[in-house]
């Protein structure tokens, strides 16, 4: 009888303490720090840093990425049976999809997208297809001796209209595809219903092939289930490489580090080495301009235009809009008029970043 006496009264000590630290608690003064007080880093510093930061388990990363190669053959086969792959799992998969495509898929036209990216012209990528995919048939029609069928001009004015002849594109031969490698199809640019409308559209044409990857853990809720199975067509693939994501998290803002709205050099340079090499060069004609004419507005595109022609690097108005369009997609370069009412193109960034772009794209 005593011994359950003595254990009530440590159970009620015990419930009573209980209470009085949470009274004393809920007195006490709060602390009157805040995430505004911590000194942030700068930027670039952190990006490097983390750049830097020593990969572990490199040996058994290399072998894990080494078995999955004996997929590739599978892969393939699913591709040529009208399936799309959609790769899963953590770690980078950008660099094992790049390896499949350039070890297996060497018989077909790929085109990649790069999801990660701020944003994508969705439209451009769409009349590149469109242009490879024209002249492979081309190609297969002449080395068999057939004539020619439907629609030879790639239009340009609409999503809609390129769409159409992508699908309207017609040929005997089913193994003659074009592969559209995006990785992170589940990107920032990619995520709104439209464009993955258009890229679910485009993976029902009969000559297209997706190979696609995932990363964020609500991508499934970005498809309804007519596009998973009737316009992807999807053949989910869990492949965790546990890689790290130094490509892609380039373009994603970091929580300790002092924001900005320019960009940095290194990631200008990333975005700019997925462009043409004319692209690039039209780029460092624009940059070099800048950097010797600091106190301009920017240089006028008339200007832009006759260096760019004379040095080869377009033919026409026609190709460096494009050019623009893709430069300003990306934030790259941004537009003004001066006081004399020409437009003139400006690359914001600071001439310190300007330099190192530069630098970084020569080498």
């Amino acid at each position: 009888m005593e011994d359950i006496d003595n254990i009530e009264e440590d159970e009620f000590g015990f419930s009573r303490n209980y209470f009085l630290a949470k009274e004393l608690g809920g007195s006490s003064k709060r602390s009157a720090r805040k995430l505004s007080d911590i000194s942030l880093v700068d930027e670039q510093e952190l990006r490097e840093t983390a750049f830097n930061i020593e990969t572990k388990h490199e040996k058994e990363i290399a072998e894990l990425l080494n078995d999955y190669k004996t997929m590739y053959p599978k892969w393939v086969f699913e591709l040529r049976c009208g399936f799309g792959l959609l790769m899963y799992g953590f770690g980078s998969k950008k660099g094992l999809i790049e390896d499949f495509a350039s070890s297996s898929l060497t018989e077909y036209s790929v085109v990649v997208i790069n999801g990660y990216l701020p944003s994508v012209n969705l439209k451009q990528v769409l009349l590149a297809i469109a242009e490879l995919l024209s002249d492979q048939l081309k190609s297969r029609r002449k080395s068999s001796g057939s004539l020619s069928k439907g629609q030879e001009t790639v239009p340009s004015r609409s999503v809609d209209d390129i769409l159409s002849f992508i699908n309207g594109s017609q040929s005997e031969d089913k193994d003659c595809f074009v592969c559209v490698v995006v990785h992170n199809i589940d990107g920032p640019a990619l995520r709104d219903p439209e464009s993955q409308q258009t890229l679910a559209q485009l993976a029902s044409c009969s000559h297209i092939r997706i190979i696609a990857s995932i990363d964020h853990v609500n991508a499934p809720l970005l498809w309804d289930k007519k596009m998973v199975h009737k316009q992807f067509n999807w053949l989910w693939h869990h492949v965790p490489t546990f890689a790290p994501y130094k490509v892609e998290g380039v373009f994603f803002p970091l929580v300790l580090a002092q924001g900005s709205t320019a960009q940095t050099a290194k990631t200008a340079a990333i975005v700019l080495q997925s462009l043409t090499p004319n692209a690039q060069n039209v780029f460092k004609i624009l940059a070099d301009y800048q950097l010797s004419h600091p106190d301009e507005d920017g240089m006028p595109t008339e200007d832009l235009y006759s260096a760019s022609r004379e040095r080869f690097f377009v033919s026409s108005q026609v190709t460096l809009n494009s050019h623009l369009t893709e430069f300003k997609d990306h934030e790259l370069v941004k537009t003004k008029r001066n006081s004399d009412g020409q437009e003139c193109l400006n690359i914001p960034l600071s001439s310190d970043a300007l330099r190192q772009l530069l630098l970084d794209l020569s080498q």
